[in-house]
Protein backbone atom coordinates (compact mmCIF):
# COMPACT_ATOMS: atom_id res chain seq x y z
CA UNK A 1 0.00 0.00 0.00
CA UNK A 2 1.14 3.53 -0.81
CA UNK A 3 0.05 7.13 -0.17
CA UNK A 4 0.57 8.83 -3.54
CA UNK A 5 3.39 11.01 -2.19
CA UNK A 6 6.23 10.61 -4.68
CA UNK A 7 9.65 10.08 -3.07
CA UNK A 8 11.85 10.27 -6.12
CA UNK A 9 11.88 10.71 -9.87
CA UNK A 10 13.63 7.66 -11.30
CA UNK A 11 14.61 6.92 -14.86
CA UNK A 12 13.95 3.75 -16.88
CA UNK A 13 17.35 3.41 -18.54
CA UNK A 14 17.29 -0.20 -19.69
CA UNK A 15 14.54 -2.42 -21.12
CA UNK A 16 14.98 -6.11 -21.84
CA UNK A 17 12.39 -8.23 -23.61
CA UNK A 18 12.30 -11.79 -22.34
CA UNK A 19 12.18 -13.02 -25.94
CA UNK A 20 15.89 -12.18 -25.98
CA UNK A 21 16.60 -14.01 -22.73
CA UNK A 22 16.63 -17.61 -21.60
CA UNK A 23 13.70 -17.36 -19.22
CA UNK A 24 11.16 -20.06 -20.08
CA UNK A 25 9.15 -19.48 -16.91
CA UNK A 26 7.96 -16.01 -17.99
CA UNK A 27 5.83 -14.78 -20.87
CA UNK A 28 7.95 -13.85 -23.89
CA UNK A 29 6.27 -10.45 -24.06
CA UNK A 30 7.15 -9.57 -20.45
CA UNK A 31 9.72 -6.82 -19.90
CA UNK A 32 12.58 -6.42 -17.46
CA UNK A 33 13.23 -2.79 -16.55
CA UNK A 34 16.17 -1.15 -14.85
CA UNK A 35 15.23 2.00 -12.95
CA UNK A 36 17.96 4.41 -11.91
CA UNK A 37 17.23 6.31 -8.70
CA UNK A 38 18.15 9.86 -7.79
CA UNK A 39 17.26 10.42 -4.14
CA UNK A 40 16.15 7.02 -2.86
CA UNK A 41 18.64 5.29 -0.57
CA UNK A 42 19.39 2.20 -2.64
CA UNK A 43 21.02 0.49 0.35
CA UNK A 44 17.68 0.41 2.15
CA UNK A 45 15.84 -1.35 -0.71
CA UNK A 46 15.61 -5.14 -0.58
CA UNK A 47 14.75 -7.73 -3.21
CA UNK A 48 11.06 -8.63 -3.04
CA UNK A 49 9.78 -5.30 -1.75
CA UNK A 50 7.07 -3.32 -3.50
CA UNK A 51 7.70 0.01 -5.20
CA UNK A 52 5.12 2.04 -7.09
CA UNK A 53 6.41 3.05 -10.54
CA UNK A 54 4.21 5.63 -12.28
CA UNK A 55 1.45 4.45 -9.94
CA UNK A 56 1.82 0.73 -10.69
CA UNK A 57 2.93 -1.58 -7.89
CA UNK A 58 6.00 -3.59 -8.92
CA UNK A 59 8.31 -6.03 -7.13
CA UNK A 60 12.05 -5.43 -6.94
CA UNK A 61 13.81 -8.43 -8.50
CA UNK A 62 17.45 -7.30 -8.44
CA UNK A 63 19.47 -4.41 -7.04
CA UNK A 64 22.53 -2.58 -8.32
CA UNK A 65 24.48 0.33 -6.84
CA UNK A 66 22.44 3.01 -8.65
CA UNK A 67 19.05 1.39 -9.15
CA UNK A 68 16.96 -1.74 -9.31
CA UNK A 69 15.24 -4.14 -11.70
CA UNK A 70 11.56 -5.08 -11.94
CA UNK A 71 9.75 -7.55 -14.17
CA UNK A 72 6.62 -6.19 -15.85
CA UNK A 73 4.06 -8.71 -17.09
CA UNK A 74 2.11 -8.40 -20.32
CA UNK A 75 -1.05 -7.93 -18.26
CA UNK A 76 0.48 -4.91 -16.50
CA UNK A 77 1.64 -3.48 -19.82
CA UNK A 78 -1.91 -3.75 -21.21
CA UNK A 79 -3.46 -1.64 -18.46
CA UNK A 80 -0.73 0.95 -17.84
CA UNK A 81 1.31 3.55 -19.68
CA UNK A 82 4.90 4.70 -19.17
CA UNK A 83 6.43 1.31 -18.42
CA UNK A 84 7.45 0.22 -21.91
CA UNK A 85 9.82 3.03 -22.90
CA UNK A 86 12.82 4.82 -21.44
CA UNK A 87 12.11 7.96 -19.46
CA UNK A 88 11.32 9.51 -16.09
CA UNK A 89 9.01 7.72 -13.65
CA UNK A 90 7.53 8.54 -10.26
CA UNK A 91 8.78 6.29 -7.46
CA UNK A 92 7.26 5.57 -4.06
CA UNK A 93 8.19 2.86 -1.60
CA UNK A 94 5.41 1.03 0.21
CA UNK A 95 3.87 2.55 3.33
CA UNK A 96 5.17 1.46 6.73
CA UNK A 97 2.85 1.23 9.72
CA UNK A 98 3.41 4.36 11.75
CA UNK A 99 4.34 6.55 8.77
CA UNK A 100 2.51 9.81 8.15
CA UNK A 101 -0.23 9.45 5.55
CA UNK A 102 0.44 12.54 3.47
CA UNK A 103 -1.85 11.64 0.57
CA UNK A 104 -4.51 8.91 0.65
CA UNK A 105 -4.58 5.12 0.64
CA UNK A 106 -3.23 3.93 -2.72
CA UNK A 107 -2.87 0.29 -3.74
CA UNK A 108 -0.76 0.69 -6.85
CA UNK A 109 -3.39 -1.12 -8.93
CA UNK A 110 -4.06 1.00 -12.01
CA UNK A 111 -7.81 1.08 -12.77
CA UNK A 112 -7.77 2.67 -16.20
CA UNK A 113 -5.91 4.96 -18.56
CA UNK A 114 -6.97 8.59 -18.84
CA UNK A 115 -6.02 11.21 -21.42
CA UNK A 116 -4.88 14.77 -20.82
CA UNK A 117 -7.41 17.18 -22.34
CA UNK A 118 -5.44 20.27 -21.31
CA UNK A 119 -2.67 21.34 -18.95
CA UNK A 120 -2.56 25.10 -18.63
CA UNK A 121 -1.23 27.80 -16.28
CA UNK A 122 -3.55 28.89 -13.47
CA UNK A 123 -1.84 31.65 -11.48
CA UNK A 124 1.33 30.05 -10.06
CA UNK A 125 -0.16 26.59 -10.36
CA UNK A 126 -1.38 24.65 -13.40
CA UNK A 127 -4.81 23.24 -14.15
CA UNK A 128 -4.67 19.61 -15.24
CA UNK A 129 -7.78 18.44 -17.12
CA UNK A 130 -8.12 14.72 -17.76
CA UNK A 131 -10.73 12.61 -19.55
CA UNK A 132 -11.50 9.32 -17.80
CA UNK A 133 -13.67 6.42 -19.13
CA UNK A 134 -17.25 7.05 -18.04
CA UNK A 135 -17.62 3.66 -16.35
CA UNK A 136 -15.36 5.05 -13.61
CA UNK A 137 -17.42 8.23 -13.17
CA UNK A 138 -19.22 6.89 -10.09
CA UNK A 139 -15.87 6.89 -8.24
CA UNK A 140 -15.16 10.58 -8.99
CA UNK A 141 -16.44 13.51 -6.94
CA UNK A 142 -15.71 17.12 -6.06
CA UNK A 143 -12.84 17.29 -3.52
CA UNK A 144 -12.38 13.53 -3.80
CA UNK A 145 -8.97 11.88 -4.10
CA UNK A 146 -7.48 10.37 -7.23
CA UNK A 147 -4.06 9.04 -8.20
CA UNK A 148 -2.49 10.22 -11.48
CA UNK A 149 0.75 8.44 -12.46
CA UNK A 150 1.24 7.59 -8.78
CA UNK A 151 0.58 11.12 -7.49
CA UNK A 152 -2.19 11.71 -4.94
CA UNK A 153 -4.30 14.66 -6.11
CA UNK A 154 -7.61 16.34 -5.28
CA UNK A 155 -10.41 16.68 -7.83
CA UNK A 156 -11.71 20.23 -8.24
CA UNK A 157 -14.46 19.55 -10.76
CA UNK A 158 -16.18 16.65 -12.53
CA UNK A 159 -18.22 16.86 -15.74
CA UNK A 160 -19.78 13.76 -17.30
CA UNK A 161 -19.65 13.90 -21.10
CA UNK A 162 -21.02 10.90 -23.03
CA UNK A 163 -18.37 8.16 -22.96
CA UNK A 164 -15.97 9.87 -20.53
CA UNK A 165 -15.84 12.05 -17.44
CA UNK A 166 -13.70 15.18 -17.49
CA UNK A 167 -12.00 16.11 -14.24
CA UNK A 168 -9.91 19.15 -13.38
CA UNK A 169 -7.11 19.23 -10.83
CA UNK A 170 -4.94 22.03 -9.49
CA UNK A 171 -1.24 21.12 -9.55
CA UNK A 172 0.90 23.35 -7.33
CA UNK A 173 4.48 24.28 -8.36
CA UNK A 174 6.08 21.89 -5.83
CA UNK A 175 4.13 18.91 -7.21
CA UNK A 176 4.96 19.90 -10.77
CA UNK A 177 8.69 19.92 -10.12
CA UNK A 178 8.96 16.96 -7.73
CA UNK A 179 7.04 14.50 -9.94
CA UNK A 180 6.88 13.55 -13.61
CA UNK A 181 3.74 15.68 -13.97
CA UNK A 182 5.99 18.46 -15.27
CA UNK A 183 6.40 16.38 -18.45
CA UNK A 184 2.68 16.13 -19.23
CA UNK A 185 1.17 17.76 -22.28
CA UNK A 186 -2.15 17.73 -24.13
CA UNK A 187 -3.24 14.27 -25.40
CA UNK A 188 -0.78 12.37 -23.21
CA UNK A 189 -2.08 9.20 -21.55
CA UNK A 190 -1.85 8.71 -17.77
CA UNK A 191 -2.35 5.93 -15.23
CA UNK A 192 -5.47 6.37 -13.09
CA UNK A 193 -6.27 4.78 -9.73
CA UNK A 194 -9.56 5.82 -8.15
CA UNK A 195 -9.99 6.23 -4.40
CA UNK A 196 -10.46 2.81 -2.77
CA UNK A 197 -12.98 4.23 -0.29
CA UNK A 198 -15.29 5.17 -3.16
CA UNK A 199 -15.10 1.57 -4.38
CA UNK A 200 -16.25 0.22 -1.03
CA UNK A 201 -19.10 2.72 -0.82
CA UNK A 202 -20.20 1.85 -4.36
CA UNK A 203 -20.16 -1.87 -3.52
CA UNK A 204 -22.11 -1.38 -0.28
CA UNK A 205 -24.73 0.75 -2.02
CA UNK A 206 -25.17 -1.69 -4.91
CA UNK A 207 -25.54 -4.68 -2.57
CA UNK A 208 -28.09 -2.86 -0.42
CA UNK A 209 -30.11 -1.87 -3.47
CA UNK A 210 -30.19 -5.49 -4.67
CA UNK A 211 -31.22 -6.78 -1.25
CA UNK A 212 -34.05 -4.27 -1.04
CA UNK A 213 -35.55 -5.20 -4.39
Amino acid sequence: MFTGIVEDIGFISKIDNFSNMERSEVNLSDLKLFIQVSNLDISSIVVGESIAIQGACMTVSQIEYNGFYVNVSQESLKCTVGLSSKGEVNLERSLKIGDRLGGHFVYGHVDCIGQVYDYKPCSESKELIIDIPVNFSRFLCYKGSITINGVSLTINNVIDIDIYSRISINVIPYTQMSTTLHNLKKNDFVNIEVDSISRYIDRIMSVNLNLNK
